[in-house]
Order: C-alpha cells, then sequence, then structure tokens
C-alpha cells in the first residue's frame, strides 16, 4: 500500500451519468474520480429507458479512468480496501442468467407506461375501494408507476421474451445495483444477485418491517421469487470485483443514491433532512429505527442498515419528479435557454415588476409526485401577460423546484410534529446560487450546501469502509465538510402571500389526462 490509502472507492451511477471516486478512508477527500454521461431512450410519450449494457459501459469506463489517473499519481489497486455502488432506484431491469443479456432496456424510474398497470391493479382491491395506498402498511408505499413492482409486472405481461424467460427459471430482476455488481463479481459465470435494504424498499415487494420480500406483496403482484435477488444490509461484503482493474477488491457497501446522500450529508441522527437535486428532487427525513406512516402524502422508506445484525433506519421522502428536468425542457423543448448553467444569469435579469414575479410554473409532465400523488396532472404557466418575458419564465421554474419543496417540508413537519431547523442540499442544481437563495427564501429556514458536491457517493463509500474496519460511522468523528449558508431574506407575510398562489397553480394543473 502507497501512502495514498487506504481508499474506499465509490460507483455512483445515477439517471444522467455515472461515476467513480476514490476517497481517503475516514475523510471526504477526493484522490482521484471520473465521470461519464448517459443517455435515455424515448420509445414512446411518457416512455423514458435505458440500455443495461451503456450503463455497465460507463462504469467500467469510469472505473478505468479514475484507475489509470491513480497510477499516474503512485497509487495502485492495492490502495483500495473496498468499494460501494450508490444507484438510480426503482429503475428496473431483467436480464437472463445464462447468457447474461438484458431482457429489455431498463425501465426508468420515472417512466409512465405502467399507469393503465397501476389502474388494473387498483382493480384488485378489496371492496373496490381502488384505495392507492392498500399496501402501504405492509411496504411503505402507494401503488404508483414509480416503482419497480409495477414496472416488472409491466414487462412479465407485456413483453414475450420476459414471460418466457420466467417461466423457464432463467430470468433474474433488479435494480440497477443489482446488475452493476452482479456484472462486477463475475456475470454469468457466478456473479452474486443481491440487492440491499434500501433499494429493496423501493420495489414494493419488500416488507418494509421485516426486511423480506413479503408472500402477499409477491401474490398482489404475480411476482415469483425465483427472479428476485437476495436482500442484504447496506454494510458488508457482498463478494468481490472478478476482472479488470479493481480485480479481488470487496464491494461492501450498497445504497439507493437518495439514502447514499442523506449518509453523505450525515444526518445520521432523527430530525435531519437533506434534499438532493437532480433530474428530480428527493427529500428524506431521518426517523431512527421509528417507522413512521405518513398521513400526509410521504412514503416510509430504509434509509440505510449498518450491517446484518444492526437494526434498519428508516426515513420518509417526498419525491419531486421534475426539478432539473424542467431547465432540460426549457433548453431542448422551448429553446428559452441554451445551456441550463445559463439558467442562473438568465433568472436574474428578469424583471420582477409588473407582474414578473406573480408568474408559477408546475412542472407536472407525468403527473405529480409526492404529497400529491397525482397522475392526472399536467403541466401549466399561470399568470402570463402580454409582457412576460422568457427569463421570467425561467426564474419561475427555479421558483417551481424550491415551492415543490415546500410542499414536501411542510409534510415533513406535519408527520413528526418536530419543525425542520435546517435543510441539507447537494447535487448539481445546488451550483445555481440563486436557486438556493430562492429556495430559503420559500421555506424561510437556513439552507446549508456543503462545498464538496460528490456527498451522493461518500455516503456509500463511508457505509463500504465501514463494513471493512476503515470508517467509524459512530458519530464520534464528524466529517467538517465546508459549507456555504442561505438564510432567508423576505418576509413571512411575503412567503405566505406567494406560497397561497403556487397552491392555486397546483389547482389548476389537476385533471387533464382523465
Amino acid at each position: 500500500m502507497s501512502n495514498f490509502g487506504p481508499l474506499v472507492g465509490a460507483i455512483d451511477e445515477g439517471t444522467s451519468s455515472a461515476r467513480f471516486i476514490l476517497f481517503r478512508a475516514g475523510t471526504y477527500e477526493v484522490v482521484a474520480k471520473h465521470q461519464q454521461q448517459l443517455s435515455q431512450k424515448y420509445p414512446q410519450e411518457g416512455w423514458v429507458e435505458q440500455d443495461p449494457f451503456e450503463i455497465m459501459e460507463a462504469v467500467t469506463v469510469c472505473i478505468k479512468h479514475t484507475m489509470d489517473k491513480l497510477t499516474e499519481m503512485g497509487g495502485s489497486v492495492d490502495d483500495i480496501v473496498a468499494i460501494g455502488v450508490a444507484n438510480q432506484r426503482e429503475s428496473t431491469i431483467v436480464w437472463d442468467k445464462e447468457t447474461g443479456l438484458p431482457l429489455h432496456n431498463s425501465i426508468v424510474w420515472l417512466d409512465m407506461r405502467t399507469t393503465s398497470t397501476v389502474n388494473e391493479l387498483l382493480e384488485k382491491v378489496p371492496n373496490n375501494t381502488r384505495n392507492k395506498n392498500y399496501l402501504k402498511p405492509l411496504c411503505g408505499l402507494p401503488l404508483s408507476p414509480y416503482f419497480s413492482a409495477v414496472k416488472l409486472k409491466w414487462l412479465q405481461d407485456n413483453i414475450a421474451v420476459v414471460k418466457r424467460a420466467i417461466q423457464q427459471d432463467k430470468c433474474l430482476f433488479g435494480t440497477v445495483d443489482s446488475w452493476i455488481i452482479w456484472n462486477l463479481t463475475g456475470g454469468k459465470n457466478g456473479g452474486v444477485h443481491i440487492t440491499d435494504a434500501s433499494n429493496a424498499s423501493r420495489t414494493m415487494l419488500m416488507n418494509i418491517e421485516t426486511l423480506k420480500w413479503d408472500p402477499v406483496l409477491l401474490n398482489f403482484f404475480s411476482i415469483p421469487t425465483s427472479v428476485l435477488p437476495k436482500i442484504c444490509s447496506s454494510s458488508e461484503i457482498y463478494g468481490k470485483v472478478a476482472n479488470g482493474p479493481l480485480k479481488g477488491v470487496p464491494i461492501s457497501g450498497c445504497l439507493g443514491d437518495q439514502q447514499s446522500a442523506l449518509v453523505g450529508q450525515q444526518c445520521l441522527h432523527r430530525g435531519q433532512v437533506k434534499a438532493t437535486y437532480g433530474t428530480g428532487c428527493f427529500l428524506l427525513y431521518n426517523t431512527g429505527t421509528l417507522r413512521v406512516e405518513s398521513s400526509h402524502g410521504l412514503i416510509t422508506t430504509v434509509a440505510y442498515q449498518l450491517g446484518p445484525n444492526s437494526p434498519p433506519i428508516y426515513a420518509v421522502e417526498g419525491s419531486v419528479a421534475v426539478a432539473g428536468a424542467a431547465l432540460s425542457w426549457l433548453k431542448d423543448n422551448m429553446q428559452l435557454i441554451d445551456d441550463v448553467k445559463k439558467a442562473q444569469t438568465m433568472a436574474e435579469e428578469a424583471n420582477l415588476e409588473d407582474n414578473g414575479n406573480d408568474i408559477y410554473f408546475v412542472p407536472a409532465f407525468s403527473g405529480l409526485y409526492a404529497p400529491y400523488w397525482q397522475q392526472d396532472a399536467r403541466g401549466v404557466i399561470c399568470g402570463i401577460t402580454e409582457d412576460t418575458t422568457s427569463a421570467q419564465i425561467v426564474r419561475a421554474t427555479l421558483e417551481a423546484v424550491c415551492f415543490q419543496t415546500r410542499d414536501i417540508l411542510d409534510a415533513m413537519n406535519n408527520d413528526s410534529g418536530i419543525p425542520i431547523s435546517q435543510l441539507k442540499v447537494d447535487g448539481g442544481m445546488t451550483s445555481n446560487k440563486l436557486l438556493m437563495q430562492l429556495q430559503a427564501d420559500v421555506i424561510g429556514i437556513d439552507v446549508l450546501c456543503p462545498k464538496m458536491a460528490e456527498t451522493t457517493s461518500l455516503g456509500v463509500a463511508m457505509l463500504a469502509g465501514a463494513a471493512v474496519g476503515v470508517w467509524d460511522l459512530t458519530g464520534n468523528k464528524p466529517l467538517n465538510i465546508p459549507t456555504d449558508v442561505f438564510t432567508p431574506k423576505i418576509s413571512d407575510n411575503e412567503r405566505d402571500m406567494r406560497y397561497s398562489k403556487w397552491k392555486m397553480a397546483i389547482e389548476r394543473s389537476l385533471g387533464w389526462d382523465i
């Protein structure tokens, strides 16, 4: 081992890119990293897919380039004691365990093709109630196109090759973590088929209390146990990398990317909250070992499990389907901006006089997620006059992210009864300082943004390191990451007035897809 070690690696496979990052164990210091963009496919309106081979190729490229950089600095694979995998959640992959070939493209988490499948499943709810929360006591989740079981059922019902592979006991299912770990540990030549409790809690198939695949849920969705991965804790050795520049390195951490950001933000105590701004926006509130059943439209999820003999740590979560994706829409569909990085400059140029601060954009392109869970909602822009400018639309788009975040924070406050005192934030959009200030103004509490951007990768590295004894997660040695603090600058009266108009805009977005 060189002077670099010990190092812990993190594969962070998101919706729009993959990256591999090496951290010095026990610190937030990044030693080397590489990032690779990923493409998405849109076969039909509302359908979103990715190529599972492209995902693995991106991961492989990121590992190779990062290891090349480490070698150039005088380090080697001997410095790396463990790696972890953080992944986009709910995205669903099925593959042939004998050939290793995908049976279909990955159906991405925000895909809406399963709306009809959800409607069919609602018909199975007893007493003809069509209650979308019927399964929530078992799995913590409402019936929604968002979650993996509905996507898997659609594949089973509509794709002949998938149905045949299941009948022949050749089909394996997994979220993206399972696909990556199976391939890294050997694939068809002995790959380990596992997931962790945080990812399994996003499928609608795991019992949220026992952390086991639940027979009642499997029966409801008509899913055979033969396709499912083994559920492990988030911090244990699952296997070792079989080939390539990381050959022999243990894989010992696994987390859904939003749970990984919670850990990376060091929200390890009950009552701490983080928001991650990416394609969507995801807020998690750590509830400790207590499972909180939300009565305000949030979902219950496993945050992490620190080893097979440790109790699960739970969270309540609110998900915003469209955050950064709204800026991409302004660029790609509307041509209002030519680069999403210019959104801040353009929004700052908006004239807020003469109704310029009274425009509200609800980007419900494929329905609304938490706390509304309205599949029939569609996007609306309210308050436009003949003087409205593109800069004002861009600003309203940024504010839409902030208002949706407030919707979820209000629900968290109502569920917990304990007012949230600060919001920790991360993700690509946090580089937009105007957005962060608008967020503080809209929610009325401080927004804390770490200057180290890789908190999602850091979280799973922490758990991978803990599993092999090189990272202390007792809380006695917190990582003192430098942080920017954004403090509210508007009055309570203005904040509440603008939020009430946001609620008016939400009402106008409902009931379009009927």
